[in-house]
């Protein structure tokens, strides 16, 4: 990993929305941390478009970024011929879009693995000799075997980890289930892989499984979509390749310290999809756990903080935990650089109007963790044959979406359902629904839009 001065760091700033006020006996405080980043990183601070290349050699002060593109060639892609010409395609764009200096490699993906460009165990780097060699190679792709990503992402991370790059990151395409090897084989790939490099997850047409690219995305903290339409994948490629380029600095954790007797409950992203991370802490210090964010640039998340602290007399004060953002000493030998802190506080009153406030930013985001997890329930219902339950929790999706302004998602859920009271959730199961217009909904399901200012 790159070792960032202060001045190529990004600036980061914290921010903590919530109402502090507990009545007696009350325990449980919730806060929405808002991380925001802003310029620096592996650019020193210029914009990305006036930075200079790193050096091929690795031997420099800015070691850049290096991706791999994980392209499926598993037979299914000859279904229609079109798929993997699109594949191709879109590989093809997202090469153009890398920045000048970054390595890159290029795997075919079936039952195995294989560093089609540049082969060897070895990453390119990218400028007008490489791009052209790299496209050749890929006209060189066909269809054929069967499907096994948790190969795919090994390699990858043999290839990212060969070169000493500040953002490592992969992007995935596959178009069909991973039939190939078990679901046990791939969890132990991502757990593998987990912290070492970001990975974007695609799936192209309707015939992926979409709880194993969103579990890809999920463990590693990147993000999925669907492409339901091949001709659609250069766009979206171009895209993603675009926010990887964006992306300044890696590994920053969330860092929450808590007083004695206090416990942290849970921690999820919130926006701008929801993501838990509760599961996901490395403890720091005997009161302090790390958690991950991945890699940022310029962009500002949320994340809803729940802690459980002891009971307290009215009129006493705590701190509840201390929030930090951590860039570790990338050698482990020195001490981790703290880029910004809030604090999330516990005040105990007999004032009911103060207690029983909720904040504006926890609300929101209560109802868009809830908005994610109904659509999910709902469309688990609908598949099992419960149209009952799958009416019901959809109608409460309809309602939450549109309470909270959340519009895409509101046009997903028209796509399933007849929405006859959207303030209500009254709403009526279509007889017919395309695949596509499915699984677009459970895939986008987590997206959440901001608090309404």
């Amino acid at each position: 990993m790159a070792n960032f001065s202060k001045s190529q760091v990004p600036q980061f700033s914290v921010e903590v929305y919530q109402n502090a006020f507990l009545p007696e006996g009350g325990r449980e405080v919730n806060a929405i941390v808002t991380v925001t980043s802003t310029g620096g990183g592996t650019t020193g601070g210029v914009p990305l478009a006036d930075a200079a290349p790193p050096p091929a050699d690795g031997t420099g002060q800015q070691p850049g970024a290096a991706v791999v593109l994980m392209v499926d060639c598993s037979g299914s892609m000859d279904y229609p011929p079109t798929k993997m010409r699109n594949a191709r395609d879109a590989t093809a764009a997202a090469i153009d879009t890398l920045r000048e200096g970054t390595r890159f490699a290029v795997v075919a993906g079936t039952h195995v693995a294989k560093d089609v460009y540049p082969g060897h165990g070895r990453l390119a780097v990218a400028d007008a000799r490489t791009r052209a060699q790299a496209k050749e190679a890929l006209r060189k792709l066909s269809a054929g075997g069967g499907t096994a990503i948790g190969t795919w992402l090994r390699l990858a991370d043999r290839l990212l980890n060969s070169a000493d790059a500040a953002i490592r990151h992969g992007i995935l395409l596959t178009d069909g289930r991973n039939e190939h090897e078990s679901p046990e084989d791939l969890g132990a790939a991502l757990d593998s892989c987990a912290g070492r490099f970001t990975c974007d997850a695609r799936g192209v047409g309707t015939d992926w499984e979409v709880k194993e690219v969103t579990g890809i995305a999920a463990a590693l903290l990147g993000t999925a979509d669907i492409v339901a339409e091949p001709s659609g994948l250069a766009a979206d490629f171009t895209h993603m390749m675009e926010n990887a380029m964006g992306k300044e600095v890696a590994d920053v954790a969330l860092r929450l310290w808590t007083p004695v007797g206090a416990e942290i409950r849970f921690v999820k992203q919130v926006a701008p999809t929801v993501a838990d991370l509760t599961g996901r802490r490395t403890e720091a210090n005997a009161r302090a756990g790390d958690y991950p964010t991945g890699s940022w640039g310029d962009e500002s998340r949320d994340y809803h903080v729940c802690v459980v602290v002891p009971e307290a007399g009215i009129g006493q004060e705590m701190l509840a935990a201390r929030v930090s953002l951590i860039l570790p000493d990338p050698s482990g030998a020195g001490s981790p650089q703290t880029l910004s802190q809030g604090l999330v506080r516990a005040v105990w009153t007999d004032d009911m109007v103060a207690s029983t406030s909720i904040n504006p930013q926890v609300a929101h985001y209560t109802g868009q963790a809830e908005l994610a997890h109904v659509i999910q329930q709902g469309l688990e219902a609908r598949k099992a044959g419960d149209l009952g339950g799958a009416t019901a929790k959809l109608g409460r999706a309809v309602q939450l979406a549109s309470a909270s302004g959340n519009q895409d998602t509101a046009k997903l859920l028209s796509k399933v359902v007849d929405v006859v009271d959207a303030a209500t959730g009254t709403v009526r199961l279509k007889a017919k629904v395309a695949e596509a217009d499915e699984m677009t909904l459970e895939t986008r399901s987590t997206k959440t839009v901001r608090v309404k200012k």
